[in-house]
């Protein structure tokens, strides 16, 4: 990727820019400092759950919402997806580029909020977001960005820790209820969409990493028909 990439204009291969961050300062700040705590905060390895649920489809174009360190975005850039990867921390897509720089694969990376990134609509095969940390809006802002981005044909997956909710703010002052989850989005779904999964189900959990705890997922999967 050329150094001019911005949230607005993702570029085509998997250097990264000095800073076209859109969002929320504050937002970026927690993230980069999440990761920056740690030297490797996920395992590594692809999300299980897209691994399954991709397995049938045909390659295309993709965005992963929430890319972190890159490793779904490496994996699908592998299988042969035209992959587009957005995160809010700097800190993390500079660690996914430079695994993508290994692997020998192309990613354009996007510095930026779900709701504030200049995305086409409607242009994705593919919307994935595997534990997705996005904060709810009283106009359903972000769920309503994860319909938008999927093409006609197209496939959203959503994944999330199951459980996860109905819980109340720990001590960190981090409260789920803050948070998007799969049946906010399954609530906007019209005619216009075919659910073909809505399901908790025991999670196939890569080794290490950050929420490895987590047993049950819930998956959602539904296509655009129009």
């Amino acid at each position: 990727m050329t150094d001019n990439i911005t949230a607005g204009s993702p570029a085509s291969d998997t250097s990264l820019p000095g800073d076209g961050y859109v969002g929320d300062p504050a937002v970026r700040a927690e993230w980069d400092n999440r990761y920056a705590d740690r030297q490797q905060l996920w395992s590594g390895q692809p999300n299980g759950a897209l691994v399954a649920e991709v397995a049938g489809l045909t390659p295309g174009r993709v965005l992963d919402v929430g890319c972190g360190e890159g490793a779904d975005a490496v994996w699908l850039a592998r299988g042969g997806w035209d992959v587009t990867a957005l995160d809010v921390s700097g800190v993390a897509l500079e660690r996914a580029a430079g695994h993508a720089r290994d692997a020998g694969v192309t990613v354009r990376w996007v510095h930026a909020a779900l709701t504030e990134a200049a995305l086409p609509p409607a242009s994705f095969d593919l919307v994935s977001a595997q534990y997705p940390a996005l904060l709810r809006t009283p106009d359903a802002a972000a769920e309503r960005a994860l319909l938008a981005a999927v093409a006609p044909g197209g496939v959203l997956l959503l994944v999330h820790h199951a459980g996860m909710g109905t819980q109340q703010a720990h001590d960190s002052g981090f409260d789920r209820a803050d948070y998007v989850w799969p049946s906010m989005v399954a609530a906007l779904l019209t005619d216009d969409w075919k659910v073909e999964v809505n399901e908790q189900r025991p999670r196939v959990a890569p080794d290490g990493g950050a929420g490895a705890h987590h047993a049950d997922d819930l998956v959602l999967r539904a296509r655009r028909l129009r």
